[in-house]
């Protein structure tokens, strides 16, 4: 059996996007957390998958609510996705610019893309959840993305 060790190893030699995925709470408060499981899944009909730990302290808005938006970072975003990531910050979003959508869905401020997402289907992933959404409405722009690779933040050359 291979240890937690080998294998997030093994898995941090996968250079990844970055993203903050975000929804509400049951009274209407913007949560989120930074996600680099993330993968389109197909083109039609659009979808796209995030898996999200179940121990996560927003895991509970995701299961509970049926929508969702996919914020993929820019490169310039790395502070960003580090407050999203920690544990110990309490508001977030007060520290930074975003909009809500229609549905009071925080979209963030200068990333690169934005994807506006209904839940699908959920499946276990042992100590993730997997959602899978249907993509209703995406936005794009021109830049460079913010990567994880082995651990650490990083750039295109």
């Amino acid at each position: 059996m291979v240890s937690d060790e080998q294998f997030k190893a093994a898995l941090g030699r996968l250079a990844s996007g970055v993203t903050i995925v975000t929804t509400v709470d049951e009274a209407g408060n913007p949560v989120g957390l930074t996600v680099t499981a993330f993968t389109s899944v197909s083109l039609k009909p659009p979808l796209v998958l995030v898996c999200i730990d179940r121990g996560a302290n927003t895991h509970e808005w995701f299961s509970l609510k049926s929508r969702f938006v996919v914020n993929l970072l820019a490169e310039h975003q790395d502070r960003i996705s580090s407050l999203f990531a920690s544990k110990s910050v309490q508001n977030r979003f007060a520290e930074i610019a975003f909009k809500p959508n229609e549905h009071r869905i925080p979209v963030i401020d200068g990333c690169l893309a934005t994807l506006e997402c209904v839940v699908e289907n959920l499946y276990d992933g042992g100590d993730h959840t997997i959602f899978v959404g249907a993509v209703l409405d995406a936005t794009s722009r021109e830049g460079k993305p913010l990567l994880y690779y082995g651990g650490r933040y990083g750039r295109l050359g």
